[in-house]
């Protein structure tokens, strides 16, 4: 089949029979909706920049298993060319929606999948990734949007899966059959779910022995028996129920994410990529949540890059534009931005080839690159909302503005600068407050903390991924601890090595 257009997307979805409910009550049409159809235009942008012939280069490539076009978001990364195509094109994406669009965690998982599986069977002779190859062949021929789905509501911090009161509190599976498994739980926060043909669903962390029936890996359509959808909140979502559309700021794009519960779903065999194998689930884990925070340095990158753009006008439009401090503040903001941006293209160009022949980007600098994200966000928002002015939280609502007495008023006294009409200005500020506060989309900082796992999850990998032991060395041999380089010895070395991950022959000691 060929590549889907946007209106095909939509189309397919209404052939869904999903189980979806929104402020208690059961949706039939989720893609007339309106407070759900924003996020669903978002992921529509991904199927028209693969028609768009020139953005051609960057959102498609070749299937592995057909050898036909096919979308890159549903692609398997076969070159660093590919993964830093992959960084540049969720920059692009992040610049035409500023928002999620959601497709970022399937294309993720289908990758840290698709080598896992590989290892797995050399291992175990298991055939996950053969089943894993016909899957994903079926989502290549329909080109088809997929969800990952690893998050694990997860209880009680404090004790591993197997401790819970709870057994439900991680995806487990309850039953073995002749033709398939049966699973139970709940995944949280999962992305795009309900714009979704297809979740691939992954374990959430390290499984230990006696945690067997934790350590899953499968693909269920998202209309499966047994699933239940439930929408999750976004700040001021029912504005978008309202006429009008300026106080919803960003009107056409948005994300969402929704609990997913899990009660009692079938999965045939022919989906199962992963089924009892305790010590490969943190392969898993990792490699996805390298390949994830990898995609922060694209994605987040393009929000920014409209962020700036509008507190550079808002600024404009406030007559402040050249004013130093404005200048000063707007350079940092260009500065966190495409430092976040850097760090995503350097773990790509450092990426490597797995024994399934896949690339995965450097675990390390993907690390770096999301722990960055952690943080400049915050300081990007807080610039945007200093130079915007208080009057981000104070604007009167849209029917006030149109009101025939008190429209006036306003139109006179939130102007900005005389050539610059009040209902542009009007609409710069509830872009800013949208993207600052989340109002069309999970809130961009929030997101950028919590999405593909938060600070401390970056910082252990950070530490893990670090040869400390040849950083030692580096100082006990120039402070004469050990023998020091001789510079006039052709032989001496000194306290150096040549780092593994720099011969690119050799698969670094990462995931």
């Amino acid at each position: 089949m060929a590549l889907k257009t946007p209106k095909e997307y939509m189309d397919s979805l209404r052939k869904l029979n999903l189980n979806l409910y929104l402020l208690g009550e059961k949706v039939n049409n989720w893609v007339d909706n309106p407070i759900i159809r924003p996020s669903l235009n978002a992921v529509a942008m991904t199927y028209k920049l693969a028609m768009e012939p020139e953005s051609n280069d960057l959102a498609t490539t070749r299937s592995v298993v057909t050898g036909d076009k096919i979308n890159r978001f549903n692609s398997t990364f076969m070159s660093v060319d590919d993964l830093v195509k992959k960084v540049k094109m969720q920059r692009e994406m992040g610049q035409r929606t500023a928002c999620c669009f959601q497709r970022c965690v399937g294309m993720d998982a289908i990758n840290a999948s698709y080598s896992t599986t590989y290892e797995i069977d050399q291992k175990y002779g298991t055939e996950y990734h053969r089943r894993f190859k016909n899957w994903l062949k079926y989502i290549h021929d329909n080109d088809l949007c997929v969800a990952g789905a690893m998050t694990d509501v997860k209880g009680n911090r404090g004790v591993p899966p197997g401790g819970q009161a709870d057994k439900d509190l991680f995806v487990h599976i309850v039953e073995r059959k002749s033709d398939g498994i049966v699973i139970r739980g709940a995944k949280a926060n999962i992305t795009g779910i309900a714009n979704s043909h297809e979740m691939l669903i992954m374990p959430t962390l390290r499984m230990r022995k006696g945690e067997e029936d934790y350590a899953v890996s499968c693909a269920i359509p998202t209309d499966s028996p047994g699933v239940i959808l439930i929408y999750g909140r976004q700040s001021c979502d029912t504005r978008k129920l309202e006429s009008g559309d300026i106080d919803v700021g960003n009107y056409n794009f948005g994300g969402h994410e929704a609990l997913t519960i899990l009660e009692n779903v079938f999965v045939p065999w022919d989906r199962v990529f992963m089924c009892g194998e305790i010590d490969f689930s943190i392969m898993l884990v990792e490699r996805f949540s390298s390949y994830h925070r990898q995609s922060y340095g694209g994605c987040k990158a393009g929000i920014s890059d409209v962020l700036i753009g509008a507190t550079s006008a808002i600024a404009e439009y406030n007559g402040v534009r050249q004013a130093p401090h404005i200048r000063e503040k707007i350079g940092e903001m260009i500065h966190l931005t495409e430092t976040m941006h850097a760090c995503g293209l350097a773990c790509s160009y450092e990426g490597r080839k797995t024994p399934a022949g896949n690339y995965l980007c450097d675990v390390l600098l993907a690390n770096v690159c999301k722990h960055n994200v952690t943080r400049f966000p915050y300081e990007i928002t807080r610039l945007a909302e200093d130079i915007a002015g208080g009057i981000l939280v104070t604007t009167p609502s849209e029917k006030d503005f149109r009101h025939p007495q008190l429209g006036p008023y306003i139109d006179k006294y939130l102007r900005g600068m005389p050539e610059i009409p009040t209902e542009t200005r009007y609409r710069m500020v509830t872009l800013i407050q949208a993207m600052c506060s989340g109002l069309t989309s999970p809130s961009y900082h929030t997101e950028s903390m919590h999405g593909a796992g938060s600070p401390q999850a970056q910082k252990i990998m950070i530490e893990r991924a670090t040869d400390m032991e040849l950083k030692h060395s580096l100082a006990r041999s120039l402070a004469g601890i050990d023998k020091r380089e001789d510079p006039l010895d052709p032989a001496s070395r000194g306290g150096w090595k040549r780092p593994a991950e720099w011969d690119s022959k050799t698969w670094p000691r990462q995931g």
